[in-house]
């Protein structure tokens, strides 16, 4: 059986050879496999963390950073997420075959088999670790094997199964990228980089309960108790508004620490239109009625990259 090409003899040109069909398999079996390793990454969430390491960076040095080290921190911060996510998914592939959302990943897809990933996964966080050594300082590079190990060990296999506030302190390890980048920098944390570590800290609550409120039937049949799963509409709306809010007032308090108008008035407005969508949520899930919750989600990612592109522009005034 082959599966043929088209074949012309016009001008003069030989005709084209079938390709045999195991050969298209054979190639398209590669790029699954290669297609299911880098989802089991994450990619989305590694290219939203590295949107607030380089500003980070940016604004420690008081300018742009040296280009290498630049890259040695994209590249050790890329492979240390990504091996955080891989290793979440090796010890989530249990719940992930439950729900909906997650079913079709690597794991319970049987693309990727548990000990290929697992492998995967601590080859990824070694070798992100080892460039971050290498590279960068004792600093950076504790908090990069901080964030994994707490992301997987005290996040995924504990919290995130036990308590409705997981999101909560999982957020510890979603906001590290900001002190990991400004460590990089300069080999010590200044107040302006826990300003930014507040940020996202905060603002990783408003962004991941609407998530999980559009997901909340996936979770509640994983078992997963996620504040919409376990709390009362009345609760998640106080949460929500609450941490917008101090996402808002934390990213204000920046400002004063050396940054310009500039920054100042972009996280006045872009938090405006925020909290302003977090209203408008929780005021139709108040009244009963139909919410979507993921336009909050995606312009808190908006909301996100506007922001930090704001501190890399004040850092290169």
């Amino acid at each position: 059986m082959i599966t043929e090409r088209p074949v012309s003899n016009s001008g003069g040109q030989p005709p084209v050879r079938p390709v045999p069909e195991e050969a298209v398999n054979g190639q398209r079996g590669v790029r699954a496999v290669v297609s299911a390793y880098v989802a089991l990454t994450k990619p989305r969430i590694v290219e939203l963390l590295l949107v607030t390491t380089v500003p980070a960076m940016m604004l420690a040095d008081g300018g742009m950073p040296s280009l290498w080290l630049v890259a040695v921190v994209l590249v050790g911060g890329s492979l240390a997420a990504g091996a955080a996510s891989v290793l979440n998914c090796y010890i989530d592939r249990d719940i992930d075959q439950l729900m909906r959302r997650t079913k079709r990943r690597p794991l319970p897809a049987h693309t990727v088999s548990p000990r290929s990933a697992l492998i995967f996964g601590l080859v990824l966080a070694a070798v992100s670790l080892a460039l971050m050594a290498v590279f960068t300082n004792w600093l950076a590079t504790g908090l990069t094997l901080a964030a994994i190990v707490y992301y997987d060990l005290v996040y995924t296999l504990w919290l995130k199964r036990t308590t409705a506030a997981n999101t909560f302190w999982g957020g510890i390890c979603g906001s590290a990228p900001v002190l990991i980048g400004w460590a990089a920098v300069t080999g010590s944390l200044a107040p302006a980089a826990w300003a930014l570590f507040a940020v996202v800290f905060f603002w990783q609550m408003p962004h991941f309960y609407a998530l999980a409120i559009k997901y909340k039937a996936d979770y509640a049949r994983a078992g997963v108790p996620m504040l919409p799963v376990v709390a009362s509409v009345r609760r998640v709306n106080a949460e929500i508004l609450a941490f917008s809010w101090l996402t808002l007032i934390s990213s204000l308090a920046v400002w004063p620490l050396g940054m310009s108008p500039i920054y100042g008035v972009t996280a006045l407005v872009v938090g405006g239109i925020f909290v302003v969508e977090a209203h408008k949520l929780c005021r139709r899930a108040t009244r009963g009625e139909a919410v979507k919750p993921m336009r909050l989600f995606h312009w808190s990612t908006t909301y996100l990259t506007i922001l930090f592109a704001a501190v890399a522009l004040d850092a290169l005034l």
